[in-house]
């Protein structure tokens, strides 16, 4: 829930606008865990919300955006806080996974107290880092909630002394008793005090499907957090609690059937064509009409340096044909070249058996300049992904590979990387 309290109005100055991209990394220094998230976080700037908050965009990618003149106004404790505060809520999957998926369908009085259950399990692990009105475990209107419970057990705790306060408000009302001098505003949760600062604008509105690519993404991010934050030898302020949470959860499987079929929807979204046969309603007579196409063309590149075994790409065949109506699918084989003689497009019912056409090495530049030069809306590239990185591809690119290969890819990428499970393929 975004904060209503207002900026108030401030003196035209030269002075240019906070830029949290330039003082992330000075405020992060000491949290090699979070600045490591930090990096793979994009951070925009925007006074269309009072305070700070993070959101998930349309391709998947995490977004913390920002009042600048809220950020710039805290002090440097208070500004890595809420820094903090917003990768809390990534670390903790308040935004992507299940726990919270039915969050868009809540109303508002209930959406409150999940927004507040939330903070309360996340500020416990910050105790004197952020603003005065942050809600804070054993402090204010929170005083005799305990610290470090589950945003599950604070939400359960928020609505239960919701529903008390509520029904001592009816016995009031209905009791022959003196009169009170309150107004019997609040909801249980704090009133206007509740210590809400940020924003959760948007949350669960991405749809299943939407969350398992966003889930991917975050659990890579988060991986390679870990990993740095060992080789530093110290995760800075997270405690053992926490670390053992994110061992725990990055142990857990994504479903990368669902991850496919998100990837080629939202290709489609992409393939527009323009046509006449269908005027623009709002200038009829400057701009053509468009259509969506509701087939995207998607290429599929397949590495044939041996790495994709039988079952990996039987488990992926299977899967493909099922989704052969959504999307026009052209199988190219490559190596260090593409195999041009053995390109072809997928027909449903199609039963192709694992064959390699080629033995050499492992070069992703070849297909990716080939799809580049045909106009293909989504490119997905089956490998272990054992060779140097390529160039950039013009349509959105996803990697699939074996568990092992996605926790140990060779470079470095922002792009999509989905380990596909043969377990019973």
């Amino acid at each position: 829930m975004t904060d209503q309290t207002t900026t108030p109005a401030t003196e035209t100055t030269d002075a240019p606008a906070f830029d949290l991209n330039m003082h992330a990394a000075r405020l992060l220094m000491r949290e090699p865990f979070f600045a490591a998230i930090s990096r793979r976080v994009n951070k925009r700037a925007t006074t269309s919300i009072p305070t700070a908050g993070v959101t998930v965009t349309k391709d998947g990618q995490f977004e913390l955006v920002y009042n600048p003149e809220f950020m710039g106004g805290l002090d440097d404790s208070h500004k890595l806080g809420v820094l903090k505060h917003e990768f809390y809520h990534l670390i903790f999957e308040h935004v992507t996974g299940t726990r919270f998926a039915h969050f868009r369908d809540l109303d508002s009085s209930e959406r409150r107290l999940h927004n507040i259950g939330m903070d309360l399990a996340i500020n416990s692990h910050l105790q004197g880092e952020l603003p005065e009105q942050c809600c804070m475990p054993g402090a204010g209107p929170f005083a005799e909630y305990e610290p470090f419970l589950s945003a599950e057990q604070y939400i359960a705790k928020l609505r239960e002394d919701k529903d008390q306060q509520e029904q001592e408000q009816q016995d009031g009302e209905s009791g022959e008793g003196g009169e009170g001098d309150g107004d019997g505003s609040g909801d249980g949760s704090g009133g206007s005090g509740d210590g809400q600062f940020d924003s959760h604008d948007g949350w669960g509105e991405a749809g299943d499907a939407a969350s398992q690519i966003a889930s991917e993404r975050l659990k890579d991010t988060i991986r390679k957090a870990a990993e740095e934050a060992d080789r530093s030898r110290t995760w800075g302020s997270v405690s053992s609690s926490v670390r053992e949470d994110i061992r725990k959860a990055l142990r857990s499987h994504v479903d990368w059937k669902k991850v496919l079929r998100y990837f080629i929807k939202t290709s489609q979204r992409a393939n527009k064509s323009s046509t006449v046969r269908r005027l623009n309603r709002r200038y009829p007579r400057i701009h053509s009409g468009s259509k969506v196409n509701r087939q995207a063309k998607i290429a599929i590149s397949i590495d044939q340096s041996g790495s994709v075994d039988d079952r990996m790409l039987s488990a992926f065949y299977a899967e493909l044909d099922k989704l052969a109506t959504l999307a026009e699918f052209t199988v190219v084989p490559f190596d260090t070249e593409v195999a041009e003689d053995h390109v072809y497009v997928w027909k449903k019912g199609e039963r192709r058996k694992a064959e390699r056409v080629r033995y050499g090495g492992t070069d992703f530049n070849p297909p990716t300049e080939w799809v580049n030069s045909r106009g293909f809306d989504g490119h997905i590239v089956l490998t272990d992904l054992c060779a140097p990185k390529p160039v950039s591809s013009k349509c959105q690119r996803m990697w699939m590979t074996t568990r092992y290969y996605a926790e140990r890819p060779y470079f470095q990428t922002n792009e999509m990387i989905v380990a596909i499970d043969t377990e019973g393929a």
